[in-house]
């Protein structure tokens, strides 16, 4: 029932969404942003976080405990809507984004939600101090948000397919090694993310009505970040689950950074652009392609100890690395 209800919602929510967007000059239009990153040949509809976060708030309201952070989460994810629905307005500036992010990090930290802990692959367990796991934590919430918006959203259908996987194999997770949710609904968070982005999936996939955009993918990045540090650490278990999105996003900021280039401008570098531009596969087949292999290493991560976390990210990084260095210098077909 908890994911029924926030897919319902969103799935009814999102064309009054696509009439409120076009109402308010929320459009694409790649004849006016003529950017190399941008695949659509006609406008589209931006700002489907609207449609996102308000099935998530209902949701939330309806089906857990209003505490401190909590709020937290409702506050920082509100923020990010705000900044969303501008950026999908204005266009606005990666680096007030980036200051937002953190903002939008640290509201929930300031409340407790910190990574006390990081598990040792060769056993036990190495305590943090609190400034380390306070650093760690409000980083690796920014790293995800801005993977997820790197690399997770390139092409129709590809956003919402994989953060359903993600928050799914989370709330299994959760269930596995048995959670403390008193603070923090994990496996409710979990559904209620799944079931937001799963609504509004019909309206998102090839060829896509409407864009999550920056706020979408953003929303998705805070709340995953959230659910993976919240009760048990799940940190491993999420860059397994989001490895080809996540270390396609790494290997495109240090190729960036290595050209003198600002790491936070797009260009067409990311692999679902290679797999498009090669002629490989058509844009429903790269958003195929990136759930199945979302789903397939959440079902490996779930049956995986820590150590074995670590090589299955060392392996999917090498691949991911090969797969890019083998589009990058292969003949178009």
């Amino acid at each position: 029932m908890v994911i029924i209800i926030p897919a319902f919602i969103s799935f009814i929510l999102t064309p009054l969404n696509i009439i409120f967007s076009k109402k308010a000059g929320l459009i694409d239009d790649p004849s006016k942003n003529k950017h190399p990153k941008v695949i659509h040949k006609h406008p589209i509809v931006r700002g489907g976080s609207l449609a996102i976060f308000i099935s998530m708030l209902i949701s939330i309201l309806l089906f857990t405990k209003i505490n401190l952070q909590v709020a937290a989460i409702i506050v920082s994810s509100l923020i990010i809507l705000i900044t969303g629905l501008l950026d999908d307005k204005y266009n606005l500036s990666p680096y007030p984004r980036l200051i937002i992010q953190f903002l939008a990090a640290s509201i929930p930290i300031a409340t407790g939600l910190t990574i006390t802990f990081i598990t040792n692959p060769g056993g036990g367990t190495l305590n943090l101090p609190s400034i380390a796991g306070t650093t760690f934590t409000i980083f690796w919430i920014v790293f995800l948000m801005n993977g997820l918006n790197f690399g997770a959203k390139g092409v129709d259908g590809q956003l919402s397919g994989v953060v359903i996987i993600a928050a799914i194999t989370i709330y299994f997770l959760s269930i596995k090694v048995g959670a403390d949710n008193s603070q923090i609904p994990i496996q409710t968070l979990a559904l209620i993310l799944a079931g937001a982005f799963l609504g509004f999936l019909p309206w998102h996939i090839y060829p896509q009505k409407i864009m999550p955009s920056w706020g979408g993918s953003n929303l998705a990045g805070l709340l995953l970040g959230i659910l993976s540090i919240a009760g048990t650490a799940k940190v491993g278990t999420l860059l397994v689950v989001l490895a080809v999105p996540l270390v396609d996003t790494g290997f495109v900021l240090i190729r960036r950074i290595l050209s003198g280039k600002s790491p936070f401008w797009g260009d067409r570098s990311h692999l679902h652009h290679r797999l498009l531009d090669k002629g490989h596969l058509t844009i429903p087949q790269v958003a195929l392609f990136y759930w199945a292999a979302s789903a397939i290493l959440g079902l490996i991560s779930l049956s995986l100890d820590t150590k074995s976390l670590v090589f299955t990210i060392i392996g999917v990084t090498i691949f991911v690395g090969g797969l890019i260095l083998w589009l990058t210098y292969k003949p178009k077909l």
